[in-house]
This record gives C-alpha cells, structure tokens and sequence, in this order.
C-alpha cells in the first residue's frame, strides 16, 4: 500500500512542525475585522518556507528506502528556500543537497545559514539571478545523462512534495479565526508557490474571500491579472529580495488549476505589486500604528491587504 501508517504520519508531522505559527492580529483589540499576519518565522531558520521544506525532509527520509542509490536534492533559492531545504535535509542519511543562489542576492544571514553546514549540503555561488539558478536546475532535470547517473529530486516548489504542505499555512489561520469567518488572504509571492497552496486549499474547501496576488516590482503575475498576456522577464533587485522572481514557475501550475481561464481565475484573485518606497513607508506606517515590525515581504503582502 502507498498509504503511510498513522503512527508514522503523526511522527513526521511532529518531527517537522515542531514550533507554533501564531495568527496575530494587527490591531489594540484584536478584531477579526483588522489585518492578521500568519507568523511563519518561528522555525528553525525564521523562514515561512521551514513549514514546507521540513515536511518534505521527513518524508523523504522516510520514503527513501534502505539500499537505494544516494537521492540528490537540487535546489536554487533567493534566499528562504536555500536555508530552509539546507537545514531541513542537513545529515539526513542517503540524502545529498545542492542549493544554487544568486552572488550578491540574498541577506549575509541567509547565505551562512545555508553556507556554513558542510556534512551533506553542498553550496553554488552562480554570476546571475534566482530565475538564472532555477534554470539551472530545470535543465538538469531534463539532461538525459544526469538522469542515467544520479537520483535527482528538488526541494523547490517545482517539487510538488515541497508544494502541498503549504496548504497547511491556510487550514491552520482559518481554523484560528471565530467559526464562520471568510478572510481575505493577501499571500506576498515570488515564485508564486504559496498562492499556488492557497488557491488548493480553496479548492478543498477552505472558506475564504479570496486572494491577493501580491508582489514587488517583479510584477509578472499582477500584469497578467490585469492584461490576460504572460510576460517573463528579468528579475529586478528589491529589498523584498525573496520574491525577486521575473519568471515564476508556479504561474504554470495556477493557470492549469484554472484550465488556462484568466476570468475564471480573476473570481477568485486580484494583483497588486508595490516598489521599496512604498514598502518602506509601510513599514514605518504600521510600526507608528502598532509597534509592530514588518520585514520587507510581510510589508509587500499588508499592502495587498489594504489594496483587497
């Protein structure tokens, strides 16, 4: 059977969401009708990415199977994917992990959380941008002698594995809104795979508004929303640099989930996109407000909020 015993569920999921991910809300009184940000920094590397990378490490650990050829886990990150998928699969045994990352790209913390391992986890520093490592990778896949010598698998969210068990960020901050609530999520997004989660987790009956499809200056799918036309592009450096994604891959999987139907898809999500200085103003306006702290992401996504 493909079936994993519960005893073994329940032990994966224990071993990977091992720390709280709050709902907090953004107001002196805590109304369901202010603002709420899902707090998905509690993991081990403070990235909302350790929920999806961590799940994934387990079960394939797991599933790996005694005896089989050494799996390799290729991975590009923009920062949060290459610390989390390092930290997640770091000295499991059979497992090897090769993370590609843009020189110069991602936050000094990010780089030596994922360059400072060693043991099973090895590091490429590429001349280019995320959608240049994400290229990378893609074209090992399809590289038919690769495929004839090493057992490859990747931890992005061109991983499905990787994907689905985003789908929890959604079933856990609506089960902690009062019963009957339908929020609005306003997901910050680069390579668009935790909307992707999001728009499943409708599907599986989720009760929500809808979704805001929020970015910074890398604005492909905002642009699509608004014009029905794809248009890949360079990626632009922001200070939102984890959604700093001029080509998104999950873009494929959310017109395949709408069967290529852009009205369809509009019912159920809107665009936005913001440059740094409105993010930074956000920032600023939010902490006057609350004294709370946004990073850069989290401000792009209270943008999308408001803009919803």
């Amino acid at each position: 059977s493909s079936t994993i015993p519960p005893a073994d569920l329940d032990r994966i999921v224990n071993a990977a969401l091992n720390f709280e991910v709050p709902l907090v809300a953004l107001s002196d009184d805590g109304s369901t009708d202010d603002p709420h940000l899902l707090e998905l920094y509690h993991g081990p590397t403070l990235a909302f990415k350790d929920v999806g990378a961590r799940f994934m490490a387990q079960l394939v650990g797991y599933l790996g199977g005694e005896g089989r050829a050494p799996l390799t886990i290729l991975a590009a990150t923009s920062g949060d994917t290459g610390s989390a998928v390092a930290q997640a699969f770091f000295d499991l045994p059979g497992i090897r992990t090769v993370i590609l990352f843009p020189k110069g790209k991602v936050t000094p913390l990010q780089e030596r959380q994922f360059t400072t391992l060693g043991g099973n986890v090895n590091v490429l520093e590429v001349d280019g941008t995320f959608d240049d490592c994400q290229h990378l990778v893609k074209s090992a896949f399809s590289d038919p002698i690769l495929a004839d010598e090493i057992r490859l698998s990747s931890a992005n969210s061109i991983n499905i594995g990787r994907l689905l068990p985003q789908i929890f960020y959604y079933v856990h901050a609506a089960a902690q809104l009062p019963r009957g609530s339908a929020p609005l999520f306003s997901v910050p997004s680069g390579n668009f795979g935790n909307l992707t989660a999001g728009l499943m987790a409708k599907r599986l009956g989720v009760k929500c508004r809808g979704f805001v499809a929020v970015t910074n200056v890398n604005d492909v799918v905002p642009e699509y929303l608004r014009t029905g036309v794809v248009r890949p592009r360079p990626s632009t450096p922001t200070i939102s640099n984890a959604m700093d994604v001029g080509n998104p891959s999950n873009l494929a999987r959310i017109l395949a989930l709408y069967e290529g139907d852009v009205d369809r898809l509009r019912k159920d999500l809107i665009g936005s996109a913001y440059d740094d200085d409105e993010t930074r103003e956000c920032i600023k306006r939010v902490y006057r407000r609350t004294d709370y702290v946004l990073d850069p992401h989290s401000a792009v996504g209270y943008l999308g909020v408001e803009a919803g």
